[in-house]
C-alpha cells in the first residue's frame, strides 16, 4: 500500500497532502498575504500522518512542488522533503509546480496556461494540453499584449496573475479560471504517484529546486 506524502510551498500556499494509492486521503493547507511556510509546513505534515492513523513509517515516498515558484518556499518544502527522505529511507519524488497548477482546470478542450505571479509584468508560465500534458516548456517572462497571440485555441489562464495580466491579455479565446489561484498538494496527489510506479525518482542529495530567473519579453513564432 503506498503512502505518499505530497509537499507544496511554492506560492504562498503551504500544502501539505496525504495519498493512498494516488487518491487524497488528508489535505492541510493555508494561503494567506504573508508567508507562513515555516510556521505551519512541518505542523501540518504532523497533522496529515497523525489524522490518517498511520506512522511516518508506513510512508513510501515524499513528493515535493520543484517550482518555479517563491525561492524561499521552495527552499523549505525541499528541505522538509529531503529531511524525511534521508530519516526514513525512502524516495523523493520532484512534481512540476505549473503541472499541478495546471491540474486544476478540468477542461475537454483547448489549452490550459498556469501563470505564477513574479513582480511588476513578469510571470512563471506553461502551456499544458487537456490531458494536462506539457505543450510549450517553462518560460519566465514578461506579459505583453502580444503574449499567446500565436495560439487560436481557446487558452485557459489559471493562477495568481489574472488581476494584473486581464487588462492585458484580451483576446476573446482568453479564458481566465479565478478559482484556481495557487497550486496545491491535491493535485500532486496521481501525479506522484504515477511517478512512483515508474520509479521516476531524482537523487536526494544532490536535488534542488527549479529556480527560473531570467525573464525575457517573447514574440510569436513566425506561421
Amino acid at each position: 500500500m503506498a503512502y505518499i506524502l505530497n509537499i507544496e510551498t511554492a506560492t504562498k500556499n503551504c500544502s501539505v497532502a496525504l495519498a493512498k494509492e494516488g487518491k487524497i486521503i488528508l489535505c492541510k493547507e493555508i494561503s494567506e498575504e504573508g508567508y507562513s511556510h515555516a510556521e505551519r509546513l512541518h505542523v501540518f505534515i504532523e497533522e496529515c500522518i497523525q489524522e490518517a492513523g498511520i506512522s511516518f513509517q508506513d510512508l513510501s515516498a515524499i513528493a515535493v512542488s520543484q517550482g518555479p515558484g517563491s525561492y524561499t518556499g521552495l527552499r523549505i518544502g525541499v528541505s522538509a522533503a529531503k529531511g524525511l527522505c534521508f530519516a526514513l529511507n525512502i524516495p523523493l519524488i520532484a512534481i512540476d509546480t505549473l503541472q499541478a497548477l495546471a491540474s486544476q482546470a478540468k477542461i475537454t478542450e483547448g489549452l490550459i496556461v498556469p501563470m505564477l505571479d513574479a513582480r511588476r509584468m513578469e510571470v512563471y508560465s506553461a502551456v499544458f494540453n487537456s490531458k494536462f500534458e506539457k505543450q510549450r516548456e517553462v518560460l519566465a517572462e514578461i506579459i505583453t499584449e502580444k503574449s499567446f497571440e500565436e495560439y487560436n485555441e481557446i487558452l485557459y489562464f489559471v493562477g495568481d496573475c489574472a488581476e494584473k495580466c486581464k487588462s492585458v491579455l484580451t483576446k476573446e479565446n482568453f479564458i481566465f479560471l479565478e478559482d484556481a489561484k495557487y497550486p496545491s498538494a491535491k493535485e500532486m496527489g496521481i501525479i506522484s504517484y504515477d511517478k512512483f510506479k515508474i520509479s521516476d525518482t531524482v537523487d536526494v542529495a544532490y536535488f534542488e529546486p527549479y529556480y527560473l530567473k531570467d525573464f525575457m519579453v517573447t514574440t510569436p513564432k513566425k506561421q
